[in-house]
């Protein structure tokens, strides 16, 4: 059940993506770098539990799920129409839930309290309080467990031309890129007394961040 915040979130998300969500992939594949990226480094260990945080679609569910098959997968989006997507693409063993980012009991969605692997593929820049969804996500990690996030960076190795575009056509779709990702993924390892690693990706394009829970 969403709470008033979370059910006004999931609707504007709906109401955004109700028709997009049946070309999204098509159209994503060209400016959503770093996802295939993301996926060939959480490296799960056979038998390891893996999250997807904003799971969309469940494209990258689909292509994790292939690549390790011997892993279980989960997934939880705020919109229902997205899931919708995702019910029809995912192997049904992979197990969805609509649940809010920023506040969700993966005990009571899944039936799992801790993951191996969580990870964020282009959703902090569409979640509203998106420090609060990269704590959710890290107190929802293992021992020894993983938070993978990619998403927009400040394009700065690419004309300014480029970035103004971009940031332009993002607006259309309620996303903003969040220039202070490695600072937010710092203070929430830091909460869990975990480390991060932080890069640029593509001259800048999009940025990558790895959080590691202590063992």
């Amino acid at each position: 059940m969403l709470d008033n915040t979370s059910a006004t979130h999931a609707a504007l998300m709906d109401q955004t993506y109700r028709r997009q969500r049946l070309f999204y992939d098509l159209t994503r594949k060209y400016y959503l770098f770093g996802r295939d990226h993301l996926i060939r480094g959480l490296s799960p260990r056979e038998g390891s539990h893996v999250l997807e945080v904003a799971c969309g679609t469940g494209r990258n569910l689909q292509v994790a799920a292939r690549k390790y098959p011997h892993c279980a997968f989960y997934g939880l989006d705020i919109s229902a129409e997205m899931l919708t997507s995702a019910r029809s693409k995912v192997h049904p063993q992979v197990q969805l839930a609509q649940a809010d980012a920023c506040n969700f009991d993966g005990a009571q969605l899944f039936r799992r309290a801790r993951f191996d692997r969580v990870f964020i593929s282009y959703g902090v820049s569409m979640i509203p309080d998106w420090q609060a969804a990269l704590r959710m996500a890290c107190a929802h990690l293992a021992p020894g467990g993983q938070l993978h996030v990619v998403d927009f960076s400040d394009q700065h190795c690419w004309p300014r031309w480029f970035g103004t575009g971009l940031n332009r056509w993002l607006d259309k779709f309620h996303v903003s890129p969040r220039l202070d990702l490695e600072e937010a993924l710092s203070k929430a390892a830091a909460e869990i007394g975990g480390t991060l690693r932080h890069r640029q990706l593509y001259r800048g394009y999009a940025q990558y961040g790895m959080v590691e829970h202590p063992r």
